[in-house]
């Protein structure tokens, strides 16, 4: 469910006309709901009023401050993997003590400033990382909050890529170890062994994985609890999908009343760190017609919007819905719509059926509010594209678009090139 809509054949974000954002910011530019943030984010958060839970936005999906700030007014926490996330999440106003830090390479420094700012949780995903916190803690005067990240060898039946829960993925430590981890780790000094983390992978669509990976878990708790090491925070991580084009994942209530039956520890607070399932369908990613293209084999719809903008189609083969923002009733056709970049990969739909364009045209790129601008680049020298609030009938940049002087910004010329570079 997004606040996206045709009315008498013009795309409208919430109550304003979407051509009239693209005259007003210039394309391409990324665009959210905020109706639909807050009901997305609603409703993982209410599904599971009855058990006590922390949600842990996971912010590597969409790590706008606006949009970090609209889920910490509701009572978020967020889910880092670096201290980049760390500084803007607490340059947002994200609480620091419902921030779980997870991520398989989180260097001293990194350690440390997070220690400092109070976090909820560190997620260790290995041996040397539970020592080297160790290490940081004591010279730090402190006690680090470790939970380990569990790898359960579960198939979350999604694209390899986004698989983290495997025995071949980096993540985590595998299941039949990680008791002896937590024993080891109990022995340091400087930690406080309190929780267990766990997540299988992004964008699922089925239940039953979630449920098998809890149940292992379980046995973890149980089997640490009678060695004395008390877990107080089991974090399932997040990776509950969306409908991208023919998928059909299942309600957060499902998902919520599934673990729920399962879920009969005492004392234990579930953290849950959704990310794409509140913001994928939250945003577009708006784009113009420069050319359109026949090659007698084929037919290319070139806009401005292109892989360094949005790479899921490029680096996964992704489906993203693909709409003219103004209907104009003309034929249907089946193009690829590409970018102006220098890559055969630059696309964002390839042989795909849809309203004919020209150009002009503005389209819209559905279903591109997560892994969307964060993973945007500025290849061939491409300014980063702007993004764009929408609340009822009021609309703000919440991110400039990039200029040309920011693209050299931090650069310099040795002086022993000389100036002819030579």
């Amino acid at each position: 469910m997004h606040h996206f809509e045709h009315r008498n054949e013009e795309m409208y974000a919430e109550d304003v006309p979407v051509s009239r954002i693209a005259a007003e910011v210039g394309t391409p530019f990324y665009l959210y709901s905020h109706a639909t943030l807050m009901q997305h984010y609603r409703a993982i958060d209410g599904a599971f009023e009855a058990i006590p839970h922390q949600v842990c936005y996971s912010m590597k999906s969409n790590s706008s401050m606006a949009i970090l700030r609209l889920f910490a007014d509701q009572g978020a926490g967020v889910d880092i993997v670096s201290g980049g996330e760390l500084f803007r999440a607490l340059a947002a106003g994200v609480d620091p003590g419902k921030i779980v830090y997870s991520g398989v390479g989180k260097t001293r420094e990194e350690m440390d400033y997070a220690l400092g700012s109070g976090i909820l949780l560190f997620a260790a995903e290995s041996p040397q990382e539970i020592t080297r916190l160790d290490e940081v803690a004591g010279a730090a005067g402190a006690r680090a909050p470790l939970a380990i990240r569990v790898n359960p060898d579960i198939d979350p039946q999604t694209h390899p890529y986004v698989s983290t829960g495997m025995k071949e993925n980096k993540f985590g430590i595998p299941m039949d170890r990680a008791f002896e981890e937590y024993v080891r780790a109990a022995g340091h000094a400087h930690l406080d062994v309190c929780g267990i983390s766990c997540h299988i992978g992004s964008q699922l669509t089925r239940i039953s994985p979630f449920v098998d990976a809890l149940k292992r878990l379980k046995d973890l708790v149980v089997r640490l609890s009678a060695e004395g090491i008390r877990i107080r925070y089991l974090d399932l991580g997040g990776g509950l999908g969306i409908t991208y084009d023919q998928e059909t994942p299942p309600h957060p209530r499902e998902y919520a009343e599934a673990l729920g039956r399962e879920l009969d520890l005492e004392d234990i607070l579930l953290i849950l760190e959704p990310g794409r399932v509140i913001v994928g369908n939250a945003g577009i990613l708006v784009a113009r017609v420069q050319y359109t293209k026949e090659t007698g084999e084929k037919t290319f719809f070139i806009v401005d919007g292109a892989m360094n903008d949005l790479i899921r189609p490029s680096l996964y083969g992704s489906f993203h819905g693909i709409e003219a923002v103004q209907r104009r009733g003309g034929a249907r056709v089946r193009a690829d719509v590409v970018g102006p970049i220098c890559e055969s990969g630059d696309f964002l739909a390839k042989d795909r059926e849809m309203e004919a364009v020209e150009p002009g045209d503005l389209i819209a790129v559905m279903s591109a509010g997560a892994y969307g601008f964060t993973m945007s680049s500025t290849y061939n020298s491409r300014p980063r594209a702007a993004e764009v609030m929408v609340r009822g009938d009021r609309f703000a940049v919440i991110r400039e678009r990039e200029r040309y002087e920011d693209l050299v910004r931090g650069e310099r010329i040795p002086d022993f090139l000389g100036r002819g570079g030579a």
